[in-house]
This record gives C-alpha cells, sequence and structure tokens, in this order.
C-alpha cells in the first residue's frame, strides 16, 4: 500500500485577503474572476491602494489548498513547493506541517528571497479576483521533487499554475513521466481561464498522451477546447483524461468515472467568497478516490465541502470544519 494518497506540486503562496467594492477593481485595472501575474512592484502598489482595507493572511496556493484539504480529511499528504527563508515562508511551512502535510522543504535549508504573496479581492458578488507575486516560487524546478515520495504515492496532483514558467512546467511534466512509469495516477487542474488563454500549448505538454484524473471549471473547459456546448466540453475532457470533474458553479458539476457520466446538482446557497472553492472541491474529491468511495460519492463530498467553504470568507475550511464534512459522508 503507498505511503502517500496525494502527492502535490504547485506555487507556495501566502494569501493576504480583501474584500472590496467592483469599483476599486475598475480603478485598479484588476481582471475581475481571474488570476493575473504581476511583478513585486506592482505588488506593493496594490498593498499601497489597499491599505485602509484589512486582509486576512493565509496559507495559499491553489495545489497547497487542496492537498490540504485532503490531509485534513484524512489522507497522508506531500507537497512539493518552494518558499523563502523569510517571515512568510516560516508562515507557510508551518501551515503546512500543522495541517499534517510531508513536504519537502527544510528550515534550516530555505533559499534567501521572498515567499511568493497572493492578493485577492473579493467583491459582494462573492467573486475573486487574484493577482499573484510568485516571488520564489517562480524558481520552483525538479529539483523540488521527491522522486521517492511520487513513487509511494496513490495520486499525483499538479497545479496548472506551474504552466507559465519553463522550470515548473518542466517540473510538473517529469512528476507526471515519473507517476507514470511507476504506475502511479497522475491528477491536473486547469487552474485558470488565464492559464488556459495564454498557456495552452504549455498545459497540452504537461497533460502528455492523457492523465487519469482532470478538473476544470466550465469556463475553462470551454477556453481549453475552443468550444461553447457543454457536450462538447464533456467530449473535451474525454480526449485528455481518464476520469474528470467539470464544476458548473450554481449548476453543480460534471463528472465522468471512465464509462458513466453524472450529473452533481449544486444546493441552493449565498456565496460570501469563492476563492479556493475549486481547490477544495479537487482535495475532498482525491480523498474520496483514495479512500473507496464511489465516483459519485467523491463528487458529492466535493461538492459538499465547495459548498460549505463559499459559505465564508478564506480559502480554507478548519479542521473542526472539515471533520464535519467527512462525518457527513461515513
Amino acid at each position: 500500500m503507498p505511503k502517500f494518497h496525494v502527492y502535490g506540486v504547485g506555487n507556495a503562496l501566502v494569501d493576504l485577503e480583501y474584500e472590496v467594492p467592483d469599483s476599486l477593481l475598475s480603478e485598479l485595472k484588476i481582471d475581475k474572476g481571474l488570476m493575473t501575474l504581476i511583478e513585486e512592484e506592482r505588488h506593493h502598489e496594490l498593498l499601497d491602494k489597499l491599505s485602509t482595507y484589512q486582509s486576512r493572511p493565509c496559507g495559499g496556493g491553489s495545489a497547497a489548498n487542496t492537498i490540504t484539504a485532503a490531509a485534513q480529511l484524512g489522507s497522508a499528504a506531500y507537497y512539493s513547493c518552494k518558499v523563502a527563508n523569510d517571515v512568510t515562508g516560516t508562515y507557510f511551512l508551518d501551515d503546512l506541517s500543522a495541517s499534517g502535510v510531508q513536504t519537502n522543504l527544510q528550515r534550516e535549508n530555505l533559499a534567501a528571497g521572498h515567499t511568493g504573496k497572493c492578493i485577492v479581492m473579493v467583491t459582494p458578488d462573492a467573486e475573486r479576483s487574484m493577482n499573484t507575486f510568485l516571488g520564489i516560487t517562480r524558481e520552483i524546478s525538479v529539483a523540488e521533487l521527491d522522486e521517492a515520495a511520487i513513487k509511494d504515492s496513490e495520486y499525483v496532483y499538479i497545479e496548472g499554475y506551474l504552466v507559465p514558467e519553463v522550470n515548473a512546467r518542466a517540473a510538473a511534466i517529469k512528476a507526471r513521466e515519473i507517476a507514470r512509469a511507476n504506475g502511479v495516477k497522475c491528477s491536473l487542474t486547469l487552474s485558470d481561464g488565464n492559464m488556459v488563454n495564454y498557456f495552452k500549448d504549455g498545459l497540452k505538454e504537461i497533460i502528455g498522451d492523457g492523465l487519469d484524473m482532470v478538473f476544470s471549471n466550465e469556463d475553462e473547459a470551454r477556453l481549453m477546447f475552443d468550444v461553447t456546448s457543454i457536450e462538447d466540453c464533456i467530449e473535451g475532457m474525454k480526449s485528455i483524461s481518464r476520469q474528470f470533474a467539470m464544476t458548473r458553479g450554481p449548476k453543480g458539476a460534471m463528472i465522468f468515472d471512465g464509462e458513466k457520466l453524472y450529473d452533481i446538482p449544486a444546493k441552493k446557497i449565498e456565496a460570501v467568497d469563492t476563492n479556493g472553492a475549486g481547490d477544495i472541491y479537487a482535495g475532498a474529491f482525491l480523498h474520496g478516490l483514495t479512500h473507496g468511495m464511489r465516483f459519485a460519492d467523491c463528487g458529492e463530498l466535493a461538492g459538499y465541502a465547495a459548498t460549505k467553504l463559499v459559505q465564508q470568507m478564506g480559502a480554507r475550511l478548519s479542521d473542526d470544519q472539515m471533520i464535519e464534512v467527512s462525518k457527513r459522508f461515513v
């Protein structure tokens, strides 16, 4: 039996989340609902503009959120990433440790530099718009991978946000190759519409000749396959992965187990903040897959966790909340 249920590779960020009006997004020329990569100068400019708003720091990074969610539900989890030897990096490392996630990071070996941060602006319609200064996580490479841990895992999980950087993309491809060569299942999240819009060829490199599981939302799928109908999105997803989960916001999710397509309805709720919804969805789904749950039940678990998350601020649920989620599906 593998030592780890899920091995993740992705960016290491600390989120700074703000509640803001739509007018501020317009003033700051922010792409609403998307993730935009920014340089350090722009990062400080935005922080200056947001100085009158309160922020909530939280461990972040898309795949880190996913791996943490799986660990909170009881999965044995490992995360490969890169942080700097600064206060933010120490915060991130402590946060992983507190969640029970093993990692390649060693406090005594952290490099000089700046740990990445993500400014998350949440508007009254619960939409999140992210501006990410990658910092040292931009330098993540094959060197951060733990080949032995990959080989001793049931699933590898890769975030699409790695695709813009050449070395990070190479690390994602290498993780997939190691997994494939050792009978480990490999999964990917398309992550964001901007990643698909600007780096589709890079995502195809990561996908290679096909994966075992892909997570996407409907908009990302439409962009990935240049289609408009949900039926064509489904066919496109089938072409790149043996199984998939495609979320559709208030319409729920379409999930495919390799033979049967399930339409999982969404619960009617009042969303407050959608930041991290896709991440926790993937984490809960992978936990279900690696713990013998039926595929449809994995979708129900994932949907329930995401529904709980979007009714509050922040990209993660507390340990107690995740225990409550888990008990619903025992």
